[in-house]
């Protein structure tokens, strides 16, 4: 009986060893676990800002970069109404020499300049001539540059009829 008793004692303790151990190994993941959850959580927190702070540089580059491309924008823009602006300067003043100067000289140095492979500046000229000149100064063109500006000057009339 005595054996019984020991027996019955040493498997009674056995086993509350094993579950003790079982438990406590069980605690002891649960704490593992709960420090690697709180080490990701503050690995998460740690690359959201720096993720934020990355967001704001990139987002402030991006806005100085939007304010440099309007100026560059701006300053094309001026430029382009400055060099449009001395263009048209040029060609008045081109103008009112032409208008001033007597047609057969006129002609011939149109007549030149076409020659040359010039047609597009003859008839900017041309277009800005009082229609008076001409008409005195088509007199004096080559039949063939008069016709090739006669031509022009159609389809000059036509686009600004479809525009107008």
């Amino acid at each position: 009986m005595y054996r019984l008793f020991i027996t019955i004692i040493l498997f009674f303790g056995f086993s509350y060893a094993q579950e003790g151990q079982s438990s406590a190994a069980l605690i002891k993941q649960k704490i593992e676990i709960k420090e690697l959850k709180k080490e990701l959580n503050d690995f998460y927190n740690k690359k959201e800002k720096e993720y934020q702070t990355r967001k704001k540089e990139l987002e402030s580059i991006l806005t100085k970069i939007e304010k440099e491309k309007k100026a560059i924008e701006d300053l094309h823009n001026r430029n382009k109404q400055i060099l449009s602006d001395i263009k048209g300067e040029v060609e008045s003043k081109t103008s009112k020499i032409y208008n001033k100067m007597k047609p057969k000289i006129a002609a011939s140095i149109f007549n030149a300049m076409i020659n040359e492979g010039k047609i597009e500046d003859v008839f900017d000229i041309i277009i800005r001539l009082k229609e008076s000149n001409v008409t005195s100064l088509m007199k004096f063109l080559s039949p063939k540059n008069a016709a090739a500006l006669t031509n022009m000057l159609q389809n000059y009339n036509v686009e600004k009829l479809n525009k107008g």
